[in-house]
């Protein structure tokens, strides 16, 4: 099976990595062609200039890139030269809408789409540890398996194309509340003096105890904000949330507010750092 990755941005890389380490990556596309090339040589992989012939040239495509728009475009660039049969997994952040979209552009051309959203960061992209909440055929996820499995500890099929992407708006909306969470109680903790390490430290291990506090509570709490998950693209996330809340009818007020928190911060020049960037706001000024 010959599987194929367009996007290396920081999520792409790990997992093309994870990808040719399990002998399974045969090519990469990147809208920088000199990443494409850097990495293509390192993993002695194809580096190709157009997504059309990298799909011609593969049994599976991987997208992982980061807008709506940006997907359907790859699709409707690669739809023309794929091989019937071929699987197209999606493993970005988009709506259920683009999803189906995307999964109706290729079934005219005989090929399959799933949509498998990840959720670990940067560092589960790395470690080969993401969770996968994957939409469509089930017949087309066993194919594939072998492929995810080499980039994630957890694969959840949750039913057809669409479904992925919205078991990842649940997350997203929950990161949302954890983030706003832990950043208050954090700057709290800092405001009564407490050593921070401490903090983290004893209620990592409670009842309280989460990834994000694990995992960011001592870099926030020194100043630092280096991704992980770049917080505009978490805003970019939780618009598509919003939107898709609207259709439901549901209100999502934690998730408005973060919307809110995040436009402060972009518009003071932070919005490619990680979403724990949000305790600059819980903690005032300096």
């Amino acid at each position: 099976m010959k599987a194929g990755l367009i996007g290396l941005g920081a999520m792409g890389l790990g997992m093309a990595r994870n990808l040719a380490k399990a002998g399974l990556l045969s090519a990469v596309y990147n809208r920088t062609e000199s990443k494409a090339r850097d990495l293509a040589d390192e993993l002695k992989v194809n580096a190709y200039t157009d997504p059309a012939e990298l799909a011609q040239a593969v049994d599976v495509v991987l997208i992982c890139i980061s807008a709506d728009q940006d997907v359907l475009s790859v699709v409707t660039a690669i739809a023309p030269s794929i091989k019937p049969g071929t699987i197209v997994i999606d493993m970005s952040t988009v709506s259920s809408d683009t999803a189906l979209q995307a999964a109706a552009i290729l079934a005219e051309r005989q090929a399959e789409f799933l949509d498998a959203p990840v959720s670990g960061g940067v560092e589960g992209a790395k470690n080969g540890t993401l969770v996968t909440m994957v939409g469509g055929e089930a017949d087309a996820l066993t194919r594939v398996r072998p492929v995810l499995d080499a980039m994630t500890k957890r694969i959840v099929h949750m039913g057809p194309v669409g479904m992925g992407q919205a078991t990842k708006a649940v997350n997203q909306i929950m990161c949302a509340g954890i983030s706003q969470a832990v950043t208050e109680a954090l700057a709290f903790g800092r405001a009564q003096g407490l050593p921070m390490d401490k903090v983290v430290d004893v209620i990592s291990g409670g009842a309280s105890g989460n990834w994000f506090l694990e995992h960011r509570g001592l870099t926030m709490a020194q100043g630092t904000f280096a991704p992980g998950f770049k917080l505009a693209l978490h805003h970019k996330d939780l618009k598509i949330c919003q939107h898709m809340a609207e259709q439901s009818g549901l209100a999502i007020p934690l998730s408005d507010k973060t919307v809110k928190d995040y436009e402060q911060l972009m518009a003071q020049g932070f919005g490619d750092e990680d979403i724990s960037a949000l305790y600059r706001l819980k903690r005032g000024r300096e």
